[in-house]
Parts: structure tokens; sequence; C-alpha cells
């Protein structure tokens, strides 16, 4: 039996509650920004060799593509924490607004039929 996965809202509360217990604290924002850009260029490394035209290294075997992005999301939760953003409010706000304006664009987007 699994464990249910936590919402987003219970991730953040995860993160924060790890950062100050284990963690000690947060990092300043502008260095979990910095660690946040150095993830997402380790899942691109990932990426680009596994599903682009690079070749992989010996040290890219075994790379477990869901981590990779679990701390890109980790990091993101804990700057999220630090800025006052809930995640889970600004991802519903994001669906609308991405709905409302591109109702139709990619419908009509000639490069999208197949």
């Amino acid at each position: 039996m699994s464990t249910p996965s936590p919402s987003l809202r219970e991730a953040q509360d995860q993160v924060d509650q790890w950062i100050k217990t284990i963690g000690v604290r947060y990092f300043s924002e502008l260095t979990n920004l910095a660690i946040l850009t150095e993830e997402v260029g380790e899942l691109a490394r990932i990426i680009a060799r596994k599903f682009g035209d690079q070749s992989e290294k010996p040290s890219d075997r075994g790379a477990d593509l869901g981590d990779e992005m679990a701390d890109v999301l980790w990091v993101l939760m804990a700057l999220a924490n630090q800025t006052g953003v809930d995640l889970s409010d600004a991802l519903a706000r994001n669906i609308e607004k991405k709905t409302q304006r591109d109702a139709e664009r990619h419908r009509n987007n000639p490069k999208l039929q197949s």
C-alpha cells in the first residue's frame, strides 16, 4: 500500500518543516535562485543526453530523471515559501490565465496540426 502524494500546499509545508529542522534554516533567496538554476541545468543535461542528440557519459548512467525533477521542485518550493507564494493558488491562477489567453491559439497553429 503506497502513501498518497501530498498536495502542493502539503509539499510546501513539508519542505518548510525539513528546512527548519534538518536543514537548520533557509539559504538566502539569491542563493536558492542559484541552486535552482544549477538543478535545472542538471535536469537539462540528463534530458539532452537521454532524449536529445548528445551521447551519454559513463557518469550519466543510472541518472534518475524523476529525482532531478524533484530537486527542481524542492528548491522552487523553498523559494515559494521564502517569498510568501502559495504554489497551489499560483498554479490555479496560471492555468486559468493560459486557458483564457490560449483558448484558440494552439488549435489554430498549423505547426501543431498532424
